[in-house]
């Protein structure tokens, strides 16, 4: 059975943001297989992937072709193995692994997203990454117009980045994905705010359940807790990437964390976030760039109260406000620090 191709349908609330126009030319399928008839159906046609819209932001001119909502609940065990559609929603994923006992991913609970969208930005968090756990990938390519396998050899993996973000590999659709993990603890939680909660909790950082309690508590005190069922968040998860600095410029934002904490614990907690002491937080060099939470952007855009990376969208707000900050703020950390921030939402139609 084929999927309902629909037209002209908004976009908006299929996101965080809430902002943005509608799509030339809609679908929904409702499970992997689903997805691989659609696009054999609509090989011709400009495509464009919508998972849980987290980790988005549309144009209000609207996206051109077919946007394809990816949202499936399709998951299965074998042994130490995962295997999920690739429009799951991730979290799904990770609470499978620990009814299962299995380690490896329980650092990154409660990220927002899909599985494919945590597979195409190799989701980080807490000193652990989603690569490494990656046995293999299905993807549809669309110049052969047909599934393949990518095994573990054939990716790889960096901070925020994976093979598909490669402008040669823009082609690959991700369809669905195994994930590989493990009976015994993979990782130590070395994160000291998250150690710090595990302390005044009392919760073992060794307990699999109760590491993920960890976890979420410390997402919640950052604001950084989200679900496509809240409406009243109107934010993307971080907006900016961590930039890699040179050890100085390292010296100097790490000045402006507000923690208390000691820089060489500071440094220690850039090296588990994005694998690098130098690779600093993008709050701390909005910070240090004078910005400040809160802080009013646009006439409908700012700054959360809570996560400086985090832009909040207000009543009445349009995605080309929510661009503009973006600019402003890109600009006034070059201008102010010589740094470049990356987004790290992914950008749907014209801007």
């Amino acid at each position: 059975m084929s999927t309902q191709i629909q037209t002209n349908v908004a976009l908006a609330p299929y996101t965080s943001f809430g902002v943005g126009g509608n799509a030339e030319k809609f679908a929904n399928p409702q499970s992997a297989d689903e997805l691989i008839t659609l696009l054999k159906e609509h090989r011709s046609e400009q495509i464009s992937l919508l998972g849980y819209g987290s980790n988005a932001l549309i144009s209000d001119e609207g996206v051109p072709g077919l946007t394809i909502l990816l949202r499936s609940s399709h998951i299965e065990v074998n042994g130490d193995e995962i295997i999920a559609d690739s429009g799951v929603w991730w979290d799904d994923v990770v609470t499978t692994a620990i009814k299962n006992d299995l380690w490896g991913i329980e650092l990154l609970s409660k990220v927002p997203g899909s599985l494919g969208a945590a597979l195409y930005i190799n989701i980080a968090a807490y000193g652990q990454t989603i690569g490494p756990r990656v046995k293999w990938i299905d993807v549809w390519d669309s110049d052969t117009h047909e599934v393949r396998r990518l095994e573990a050899s054939a990716l790889t993996w960096s901070y925020k980045q994976s093979v598909f973000q490669q402008p040669e590999m823009k082609k690959l659709l991700i369809v669905r994905a195994c994930l590989h993990l493990s009976r015994q603890k993979t990782d130590e939680l070395t994160y000291q705010k998250a150690l710090d909660i595990a302390e005044e909790k009392h919760l073992n950082p060794d307990d699999l359940v109760e590491r993920r309690d960890i976890v979420i508590e410390a997402r919640r005190r950052a604001g950084s807790l989200w679900h496509p069922s809240d409406t009243s968040a109107r934010t993307a998860g971080s907006f900016f990437r961590n930039p890699l600095v040179t050890a100085e410029q390292a010296d100097a934002i790490i000045a402006h964390d507000e923690s208390g904490l000691a820089a060489d614990v500071i440094r220690k907690m850039n090296q588990a976030h994005g694998g690098d002491a130098l690779r600093v937080s993008a709050a701390h060099v909005m910070l240090a760039a004078g910005f400040q939470r809160g802080q009013i952007l646009h006439d409908h855009v700012r700054l959360h109260e809570k996560n400086l990376l985090k832009l909040e969208t207000l009543p009445g707000a349009k995605a080309r406000e929510v661009y503009e900050a973006m600019r402003h703020i890109q600009k006034q950390v070059k201008d102010t620090l010589g740094i470049d921030l990356e987004p790290e939402v992914k950008l749907l139609g014209k801007f």
